[in-house]
């Protein structure tokens, strides 16, 4: 990520991206790219200037390529336009949200090379930006406008986030198809999920029901974590696990029913990514 903030931005791009390079280094990297991207596929134009370079903040690009994907019959994108921007207007921390669930795609992801990536095509950055504004929603007693954007989003992205369930900054969705988060769920700071995890209950209970993911956590794909349990921090659930009860910090779990099987293997499970376990089993 840094390595890609500090390449230059001078050679061959407006001078209007240079000249945001020092307040705002994001949008400009990202307009930047845009420019790119038209040069090399000139038939895009048109898509770039309405998603990138007509706007003037990275938030009013994140937001106009969000409804633009929510858009529907029902509800117009300049309606989804509308809530968001007057929600950015109150609350400085979803733009802040926006900018550490960006860059820990480009951290984490060895497949994206570009800030622009994310923004233009990725669902689970996508989904995560529709859940802040429906949580929003839910938590202002908006719940049919809520639940309305959880029902498109689960349509739309292929993830299905009870707009209840709190989540924190920099957080990765991998690939995100199959991603399901209950309502009284807890995902903190610098989470790491892959495709086709389940933070569930395990019935019908009513009450505090779904798991809390403590922050630097990495979980592998096709994970299920049930019930009101803590996943502790820098702790990994390998892939294909089902854990039932309580994860302890720091460790490495894996199996059905998981287990702990040995270390986390690193300081930062969630940025690493690293799912490999042959190295980490204590025998």
């Amino acid at each position: 990520m840094v390595q890609i903030l500090n390449s230059s931005l001078a050679g061959g791009v407006s001078g209007n991206v240079v000249a945001l390079a020092k307040s705002d280094p994001l949008l400009a990297r990202v307009r930047q790219e845009a420019e790119e991207l038209i040069r090399r596929e000139p038939e895009l134009a048109g898509f770039i200037f309405a998603s990138v370079l007509n706007h003037d903040t990275l938030e009013s690009i994140v937001v106009h390529r969000l409804a633009a994907r929510l858009a529907h019959a029902d509800v117009s994108a300049e309606l989804i336009r509308q809530v968001y921007a007057e929600l950015i207007a109150r609350d400085l921390s979803v733009g802040e949200a926006f900018r550490a669930d960006l860059i820990a795609v480009v951290d984490r992801d060895p497949a994206c090379t570009r800030l622009i990536e994310p923004i233009l095509y990725f669902k689970g950055f996508h989904s995560l930006q529709a859940h802040r504004l429906a949580h929003s929603l839910w938590n202002a007693g908006r719940k049919d406008f809520a639940l309305y954007l959880q029902s498109r989003s689960s349509e739309v992205f292929q993830v299905d986030i009870n707009p209840a369930a709190r989540v924190g900054k920099g957080v990765f969705f991998d690939h995100a198809t199959g991603i399901v988060v209950g309502q009284t769920c807890v995902i903190e700071d610098d989470v790491s999920i892959l495709q086709g995890v389940t933070l569930g209950g395990t019935g019908k209970e009513d009450g505090d029901r779904h798991p809390k993911i403590r922050r630097g956590v990495l979980i592998g794909s096709g994970a299920k974590v049930l019930g009101n349990i803590e996943v502790g921090r820098c702790a990994r659930v390998a892939s294909g696990s089902v854990v039932l009860q309580a994860v302890p910090p720091n460790t490495t779990v894996a199996g059905v029913p998981a287990k702990v099987v040995g270390t986390a293997g690193c300081a930062e499970p969630a940025r690493s990514m690293d799912q490999l376990l042959a190295d980490k089993l204590e025998l």
